[in-house]
């Protein structure tokens, strides 16, 4: 089975132990995820199944948006509710501090991953050294924040809404407007709401190839080239300019890289049907 969908991730259950679920109730081995939701987050994870799990690289998935509360006046070594050290009475803050902060929050912002996190450090997953209370040494990565608003304040509880780049740490983030509110504080919640044009529907089989960030190129010369997996040139392409495409064959769509007017395949035998 070749199958492309959101599934809307329940609390406190990891990504990857969510898939043994999955597995069963559609009855398949090959299954796979893509953008990893921390355990106790909660909303759209991206599955795919089949020969469909080798197109998540290609996948259109930002900007990424999510709903967050904030408890303020509690610490976490994790910067979630999963691992809380402090929790203090803090005051309530002027919203106009708020919205002054948040007003400026949308733009570059580099910061170190949460150490219970699934970044590698030596081949091992920080969160692995963080349990064992092993030095986690992350480097610092840039993540964009493309806007931010405020859901509600009820103190201590402040929510907003976020939409970033790949690869951005909320928990991290949330951090950062914490430090320029002149508090302490963590997550309390998080949902992810869409990833690109990503958003749960019950599950609903979505066609991958209207889902990806590379162009579709127009094959000129025979189409058993493709099928067979023969040595492609530039030439036989519509668009000779260096880039990764999608080709459609009469039986198959592939994925090919055209460099320095080499042509190399990067997926082929790709599926038409997608239900």
């Amino acid at each position: 089975m070749n199958r492309l969908f959101v599934v809307n991730k329940p609390i406190f259950v990891s990504s990857n132990n969510y898939m043994y679920h999955i597995k069963r109730k559609y009855g398949t081995k090959k299954v796979g995820f893509s953008g990893t939701l921390d355990p106790f987050a909660t909303g759209c994870l991206i599955v795919a199944t089949g020969t469909f799990t080798k197109l998540f690289q290609f996948l259109q998935k930002s900007p990424k948006v999510y709903k967050a509360t904030m408890w303020l006046g509690v610490q976490s070594s994790s910067f979630d509710i999963e691992n809380i050290v402090a929790i203090n009475d803090t005051k309530e803050l002027e919203i106009s501090k708020i919205k002054k902060v948040f007003k400026n929050f949308a733009r570059e912002h580099s910061y170190y991953p949460p150490k219970y996190s699934a970044k590698k450090i030596n081949g091992k997953k920080a969160y692995e050294l963080a349990r064992e209370n092993k030095e986690v040494n992350l480097k610092k990565i840039t993540t964009t924040v493309y806007d931010i608003k405020i859901l509600h304040y009820n103190h201590p509880f402040l929510s907003f809404e976020i939409s970033v780049s790949e690869g951005g740490y909320i928990r991290s983030l949330a951090q950062i407007i914490a430090n320029e509110l002149n508090t302490k504080a963590t997550l309390s919640s998080l949902q992810r709401i869409s990833e690109g044009k990503f958003k749960y529907n019950n599950e609903e089989a979505l066609n991958p190839y209207e889902h990806l960030k590379i162009s579709k190129n127009i094959f000129l010369d025979n189409y058993e080239n493709i099928n067979l997996g023969k040595k492609l040139k530039v030439e036989q392409f519509k668009n000779k300019n260096d880039g990764v495409y999608l080709v459609e064959s009469d039986k198959f769509y592939a994925i090919i890289e055209i460099k320095n007017n080499i042509v190399k395949y990067k997926l082929n035998n790709l599926p038409k049907e997608w239900k």
